[in-house]
């Protein structure tokens, strides 16, 4: 039994001894032979419960294990003897002498001989040796003694004498802290839950009005426990994680978890697990009995995905295996059912991708060898491909005999890399094709591979040796590994007897290998060690498979399956229902999220919830598909590609989907105006890492960079924001823009055109606010003061505010635990005033991460609790980052310019990056490259002339169309992102009340976006003040989009009217 198990049975023990369940403990006791219990056996032995001595004593140990053993049941059965002795009861004494005591003879016959002569005693006390034999207790405490001197030196005891020492109720504040998990997984969590049952995962029911609730406190949910700690673990994204480290060779039990894979087709890619098992060879041979602990994986960003909504390149972070998988809490209106889009391709589409960051952009392959990228929102097909051989001298003959025999070629499979950077294209005939991918939407050609001869089936990219492979099958019944950069061939398996239909690259705690599938059924696994397959399963149906994690299916021209399948035990988890017997071809499905699956039949798109067998919902997408049209998922699920007749593309999208194309709509319509006339002036560069962190901060103004050649905005006067002194601004109109309207700046200087709040505080003198961000679901502030104390704002549930969401419209709660504590970050003693301050959050809210100058300071966000700090100064931390995968991995700038990678885990600097001259000011990982950005003092530039008031904050909105910027003088700029235009600017009076003002030069220190509301932002003030601002219901957008012409642009003038002055447009320079 694994070690993970024998702890399991000491929790186990503890609770049932706490729920006073005496005989089970002592039972379990005696049948794990993990803890031997001095006292019981004691009391059992003070009790003369002989019977009940020795069966508790068979569960650690036999009379002949070894001679302390043989002792310890000599002992007991002589004093068994004795007893019968003393009573008279001579019939127990013969039956003890055979029974029991003869086994000694053996051993030591003179003894057993002696002992025998004692029937013949009228009293046993007449023996010399027994002459001092006192009463039954007595005699009893003795042996008890000489007992337990010899368990003791029993090597068999060893280590299962005491008790291992952990806290009371474990058992209790575990599951509690499983049910808290849970409960924040739900999509819509309630307070207070009513928790009945713990055979099934607790879920919410979703309220009638859909509204998401706010994450619950972490409270007990399972009785009164003590509380250990603050808030459930982060498995793979938690600070101090155990880890085991790996063995060269360990692959022992990878098959016996939910784990990521590749996203092939359309699955999600995280990172491997941490607990790794030894063995190499056990795995694959008896994959149901690992040798070791098994690997544990913790669900590292299932909160993750509930808490952010839709998002464009936001990469997928949900593990998901036949093993098992989290419960599905979405509902129907989350599948794309809407038919939005319709393309034609030209011919016939045989194999669909979506770009796994640009997720608007489909790769199509067609039946006439030609490959196609569609931009779905504008509808533009932005690259097209025909089939030809590059370089046919370099092809082998059987390809090109074949090509001479029949021309005609088709695309069995084109697909994108993890990155989007390369497509690769599996034809019918020998050939594999890569391209790179230019955003504009070329292709330039980088490697044509010979790859197989007859038909490539299948192609799917990996990562086996830290540079991506390409791994292709075919009909020839091999797999192969090529080199994605240079074509060259890496690996070849054999084995397979038929040909090869489909290949699922997969890792599991750093071991990579390949699953296959073949047309007779056989699914076979792979190392990456030439040595043959590790397993041999037979698919459903017993014919070719199509292989992705999780799903499995389905038959060719026969039985058609649609099932969970097993990875471990080689069997069928669970069959989907509602799916046709009988297929023609191989029937095409996706899955999305790891919560729905999709697949094409009958003329229709069905889908199925993956925990529930039973048909979820169809579409036949208002007509027009084939039998078993082809289909897949963008990476959120937002959107679904179905192929149609007549050569058709169907694309249908949810909500988000609908959301995303809009905008995408409304960027093609904003540059279909034609770009404005490139003037001699330079626009301010804002914070470009803002909306990664979601953390936004002062800035101070530098140097300029004269890269950007973009029309700019003089923006003189921000705080004088008088409409009745807004000169009318009428741009030059061309001839072909003749009828757009003349436009005129939004200028914000009354209340009454906005809604705006006040964040109570119940601060005596409350200090000036460094740091402001929104939480990553968007419910909650959380802020840090010059004095390095945090503060965190709450949105409850209410009448007015049923959802429970950050709004304008009701105040927020200034939140404190029950201890009373306050975050409050390690100034060692320095000038807080001169301190850089940083804060980051980890992903799912847990966590948050601060520096005041001091040491970097960890805390947990339900306790406010110190974890643990780091990172002493000099020099002291500037910026901080979590890694999008691993909270353990923290990217810390520093003062000095140095940027250090940090393992918190371990307490251990991994790297030290240099190439700054200044303080870092900006630190961003990006979510689907292994790259960090940053920014230093050094780098940053403003317009130093057309400003009269600095810039003090600026950031992004969550969907990157503004920039909101924070000026010294009070006010606030809404810019188009694209631009730099100003589209909207806020006086100081329309969002502090006189009510509330503290008077003298007030100004916003921190600007914060909201992550899932664009048009929300919070701002801290230098009085120490938090607002939260956004537009009214019946204009939910910050002013009109400025006009894109070639005239003039509207200025900020700060002029009085006397003065004549009319609007600046001198350039900033």
């Amino acid at each position: 039994m694994s070690s993970l198990s024998r702890e399991l049975v000491f929790l186990i023990l503890q609770f049932l001894d706490e729920e006073k369940f005496k005989e089970t403990v002592h039972k379990l006791e005696q049948e794990s032979g993990f803890y031997f219990n001095m006292k019981h056996f004691e009391d059992l032995v003070q009790g003369g419960e002989w019977d009940e001595v020795e069966r508790y004593l068979s569960g650690f140990t036999k009379v002949e294990d070894n001679r302390y053993s043989m002792k310890i049941f000599f002992e007991i059965r002589k004093q068994k003897y004795l007893e019968a002795l003393d009573r008279h009861d001579r019939a127990k004494a013969v039956e003890i002498l055979v029974k029991d005591l003869k086994v000694f003879a053996s051993f030591n016959e003179e003894l057993f001989k002696e002992i025998t002569q004692l029937l013949t005693l009228d009293n046993f006390r007449q023996n010399e040796q027994l002459s001092k034999y006192g009463d039954t207790k007595s005699a009893r405490n003795i042996m008890l003694m000489e007992l337990k001197k010899l368990i003791e030196a029993n090597p068999l005891f060893r280590d299962k004498l005491n008790f291992p020492p952990f806290k009371a109720s474990r058992l209790r504040t575990l599951i509690n802290q499983s049910l808290n998990w849970q409960h924040q997984l739900c999509k819509n969590p309630r307070p207070n839950p009513d928790i009945k049952t713990l055979f099934t995962d607790h879920s919410c029911a979703a309220p009638t009005n859909g509204a998401r609730a706010p994450p619950p406190a972490n409270g007990p949910i399972v009785g009164p426990i003590p509380k250990s700690a603050g808030f459930p673990p982060m498995g793979a994204h938690a600070p101090f994680q155990p880890v085991v480290s790996p063995s060269p060779n360990a692959i022992a039990g990878w098959m016996t978890n939910p784990s990521p894979s590749l996203p092939h087709p359309g699955v999600a890619q995280v990172p491997p697990g941490l607990v790794q098992p030894p063995n190499t060879a056990a795995f694959l041979k008896h994959p149901r009995t690992p040798t070791s602990a098994p690997g544990i994986d913790y669900q590292s960003a299932d909160s993750e995905h509930l808490m952010k909504r839709m998002r464009v390149g936001q990469p997928d972070e949900v593990s998901f295996s036949g093993a098992s998988h989290p419960p599905n809490v979405y509902s129907q209106e989350d599948l794309p059912k809407q038919v939005v889009r319709t393309l034609n391709q030209g011919s016939n589409v045989m194999s669909l991708d979506f770009h796994p960051v640009q997720q608007t952009i489909l790769l199509v392959g067609t039946n006439v060898g030609d490959i196609g990228i569609w931009e779905v929102g504008s509808r533009e097909r932005i690259a097209h491909k025909t089939f030809k051989v590059w370089n046919i001298g370099a092809c082998t003959l059987p390809l090109q005999a074949a090509l001479m025999k029949d021309a005609a070629i088709c695309v069995n499979r084109c697909l994108w890399s993890p990155d989007g950077n390369i497509l690769g294209v599996a034809f019918s005939k020998h050939i594999v094709q890569t391209y790179t991918f230019v955003p504009n939407g070329e292709l330039r050609q980088q490697a044509e591979i010979d790859a197989h001869i007859g038909g490539v089936n299948d192609i799917a990219f990996s990562h086996p040796n830290k540079s991506l492979s390409i791994i292709t099958c075919g009909d020839d019944k091999l797999i192969k590994v090529w080199d994605a950069q240079t074509g060259q061939k890496q690996y070849t398996f054999e084995g397979h007897e038929a040909s090869v239909y489909s290949v699922c690259p997969h890792y599991k705690e750093n071991i990579q290998f390949i699953f296959s599938t073949a047309i007779d059924g056989k699914i076979k696994a792979w190392l990456y060690d030439c040595l043959g397959s590790r397993v041999d399963y037979d698919a459903p149906g017993h014919w070719c498979t199509t292989m992705s994690y999780s799903a499995d299916g389905t038959s060719k021209d026969g039985d058609s399956h649609l099932v969970e399948w097993n990875e471990t035990e080689g069997a069928i988890k669970r069959t989907y229902s509602g799916f046709r017997k009988r297929s023609l071809g191989v029937v095409q499905f996706d899955t999305t999220r790891n919560h729905f699956l999709a697949a094409g039949d009958e003329f229709v798109v069905k889908f199925w919830d993956m925990d529930n067998t039973s048909i979820l919902t169809t579409t036949d997408c208002e007509g027009g598909l084939p039998a078993s049209p082809r289909l897949r998922f963008n990476r959120e699920g937002s959107l679904l590609a179905v192929t149609a007749n007549d050569n058709g593309i169907k694309i249908l999208a949810n909500t988000d989907g609908q959301r995303l194309l809009r905008m995408l709509e409304s960027r093609v319509f904003e540059g279909s105006r034609g770009p404005p006339q490139q003037i001699n002036t330079k626009p301010p560069m804002i914070n470009t890492l803002g909306s990664a962190s979601n953390v936004s901060s002062p800035i101070a103004v530098n140097s300029e960079r004269p890269d950007r050649m973009l029309p700019a905005v003089s923006m003189s006067g921000l705080s004088s924001m008088d409409v009745s002194r807004t000169p009318d601004v009428k741009p030059r109109i061309t001839d072909e823009s003749e009828k757009m309207k003349t436009w005129k700046l939004s200028d914000i200087v009354d209340s009454g055109h906005l809604r705006a709040r006040h964040c109570p505080d119940t601060a005596a003198s409350p200090t000036k606010v460094v740091r402001l961000l929104y939480t990553n679901n968007g419910i909650a502030l959380l802020s840090l003061g010059s004095n390095a104390v945090h503060k965190l704002w709450k949105w409850q549930r209410s009448e007015r505010n049923p959802n429970g969401k950050s709004t304008a419209s009701v105040s927020p709660q200034l939140w404190q635990p029950a201890n009373g504590i306050l975050m409050t970050n390690d100034t060692s003693d320095g000038n807080l005033e001169e301190a850089t301050a940083c804060i980051a959050l980890s992903k799912n809210d847990s966590y948050v991460m601060s520096a005041s100058g001091g040491k970097v300071s960890l805390f947990n966000m339900m306790t406010f609790k110190v974890m643990t700090t780091f990172m002493a100064p000099p020099p002291a931390a500037t910026f901080l980052a979590f890694h999008p995968q691993d909270n353990n991995i923290i990217a810390i700038g520093m003062e000095d310019s140095t940027i250090q990678i940090y393992n918190v885990r371990v307490d251990e600097v991994k790297s030290k990056l240099k190439g700054h001259q200044k303080k870092i000011t900006g630190l961003a990982f990006s979510q689907s490259m292994n790259v960090l950005v940053s920014s230093g003092a050094d780098a940053q530039w403003y317009p130093r002339d057309a400003l009269p008031a600095p810039v003090s904050s600026a950031i992004y909105s969550c969907d990157g169309l503004l920039i909101y910027a924070g000026f010294c003088d009070g006010a606030i700029g809404v810019f188009e992102a694209e631009s730099l235009r100003l589209r909207c600017r806020i006086a100081l009076s329309a969002y502090v009340p006189p009510s509330i003002s503290s008077g003298g030069s007030v100004y916003p220190m921190v600007v914060a976006a909201h992550p899932l509301e664009p048009n929300q932002i919070a701002v801290g003030m230098s009085d120490g003040a938090v607002h939260v601002v956004e537009p009214l219901d019946a204009d939910p957008k910050w002013g009109v989009a400025p006009p894109q012409d070639n005239g003039a642009h509207p200025a900020m003038s700060s002029a009085p009217a006397a003065s004549n002055n009319q609007a600046s447009d001198q350039p900033a320079r």
